[in-house]
């Protein structure tokens, strides 16, 4: 320790949880000599812990959604604003596609920081046919990635991206608790951290689309279960169940047995070493009932029932497949809960 450092009697200020990730992050990857490191923002960009990047060589910028609006809201232009701040002088910048008030957003941003900025379309180089790329969110964010990559490869190297890369790349990909599929025996299971308005639309119709081919093509029991759990102090849960019913809705899908679950995963009351859960301030009221009593209202033909773990909602969606000669289970409305269902079906 310094001797700067022990003479002061000012207390060592820590940092917060986030800025102690992204310094181990930029720790890790130059102890390691990364030939390149991709760092995600947190939510935002202009403020966010890992905006400290002078000099990046490349930044991008996927869909823009209402997420976050207490700290970056309350519109979709006040939020472009934050993302925009990644943006650094003479440092290429993308971006797919956004709403016309965003956008400007965007370009408005781009100028202010001295910087090009492009909006990517839809790859066409990319693969027709591939599982990975069947939800159109995915076939956008590949095509963003797929402009980051090139743009960093002739900037610091002369190699060029070919087909047979791009195949590797996606034939490769996977992304534990997004679009994942897992099929057990007579029952499948479609997990996706789904949080907001945005990407709840996005799993509607990415399971409603599979659940159909499923069934054509596999003769399968056509028995569907929703295992759901939202508790957040940003969103509103109740808008979330909204939405989601009424997603399922104009997709002509129904859900025979519905149930609403929260984060604690295990039944015993253990906890992983790795959930990073923070207590609310205040203890969230009793939202399984209050979504119970919503779903109801707009699905009366669902049958609704209550776990007060993970493990126990997953157990009775397994008993309900083995009762109906298999099911189809989607397991969405946070990270957090789909991240516990994973540690139960892929331990």
């Amino acid at each position: 320790m310094s001797r700067d450092l022990e003479q002061s009697t000012e207390p060592i200020r820590q940092p917060r949880y986030l800025q102690l990730l992204a310094l181990l992050a930029f720790h890790t990857f130059i102890r390691e000599g990364v030939d390149a490191a991709i760092f995600e923002t947190h939510h935002g960009g202009e403020y966010d812990a890992t905006n400290v990047i002078r000099k990046p060589v490349v930044t991008g910028i996927t869909s823009l959604g209402m997420d976050h609006i207490a700290q970056l809201g309350p519109m979709i232009e006040d939020i472009a604003w934050h993302k925009a701040g990644i943006f650094k002088p003479e440092v290429p910048a993308f971006s797919v596609q956004q709403e016309p008030g965003a956008s400007e957003v965007l370009r408005d941003r781009a100028t202010e920081k001295k910087t090009d900025l492009s909006f990517v379309m839809s790859c066409d180089d990319l693969p027709t046919n591939s599982r990975v790329l069947s939800v159109p969110v995915q076939r956008i964010n590949c095509s963003l990635a797929f402009q980051l990559a090139t743009t960093f490869l002739r900037l610091k190297s002369s190699y060029d991206i070919n087909a047979e890369d791009i195949q590797k790349g996606i034939d490769n990909f996977s992304w534990n608790g997004r679009f994942e599929i897992i099929e057990k025996e007579d029952a499948q299971w479609f997990l996706d951290g789904a949080h907001n308005i945005l990407s709840l639309k996005q799993v509607a119709e990415w399971f409603s689309r599979n659940v159909d081919t499923a069934n054509t093509e596999n003769g399968r029991s056509g028995y569907r279960v929703l295992i759901f759990s939202h508790f957040s102090e940003e969103r509103d849960g109740v808008a979330l169940v909204r939405y989601l019913a009424r997603a399922f809705s104009d997709c002509n899908l129904r859900f025979d047995h519905v149930i609403f679950t929260t984060y604690q995963e295990r039944e015993d009351g253990t906890t992983r070493i790795d959930k990073t859960l923070k207590s609310p301030e205040t203890p969230f009221p009793d939202l399984c009932t209050q979504y119970s009593i919503l779903w109801k209202d707009l699905h009366p033909y669902a049958t609704i029932s209550i776990e007060p773990t993970i493990e126990g909602a997953i157990k009775a969606a397994k008993q309900l497949s083995v009762d109906q000669g298999g099911m189809q289970t989607l397991v969405t409305g946070s990270l957090h809960m789909v991240g516990g269902a994973l540690k139960l079906l892929r331990p």
